[in-house]
């Protein structure tokens, strides 16, 4: 009997799910630094873009360093992707820790595909839409 299907599997499933909550904060980091200020300029709201960046200077530099903070988020999805889908995960015997196992991996993996929705989206303002527009001329 291996040790995720004891009382253990409880807090394995509990990492897997903190894991999925950092890579959600680490994406939405890659949203707040490029994409969020990418579409404010774009809707004609750069007031708001410079008024933000004097009341949260921090945002300067995240994307004054967007690749280091797009390589962490890409590494803290990769690993948090690992952990809920690698070979031999199982949850507990027990049905009531069985339950609360499988709905806590059910919540993970839709915290994680949300993360992964950002990060491209994020990806898409920080990196593509610019050379594309240009590319097509607009």
């Amino acid at each position: 009997m291996n040790d995720e299907t004891t009382t253990a599997g409880a807090p394995k499933a509990a990492k897997a799910h903190g894991l999925t909550w950092l890579a959600l904060l680490t994406t939405t980091g890659t949203l707040v630094c490029c994409a969020l200020p990418i579409a404010l300029v774009t809707l004609g709201l750069g007031a708001a873009v410079a008024a933000m960046t004097s009341a949260f200077p921090f945002l300067i530099v995240l994307s004054k360093h967007k690749v280091w903070v797009f390589a962490f988020s890409a590494v803290m999805l990769a690993v948090s992707g690992w952990v809920l889908y690698r070979p031999g995960r199982s949850c507990p015997v027990d049905p009531r820790l069985g339950e609360a196992c499988n709905r806590l991996n059910r919540w993970s993996r839709r915290i994680y595909w949300s993360s992964v929705v950002l990060w491209g989206i994020g990806f898409f303002a920080a990196y593509l839409a610019l050379p594309l527009r240009i590319w097509l001329g607009f």
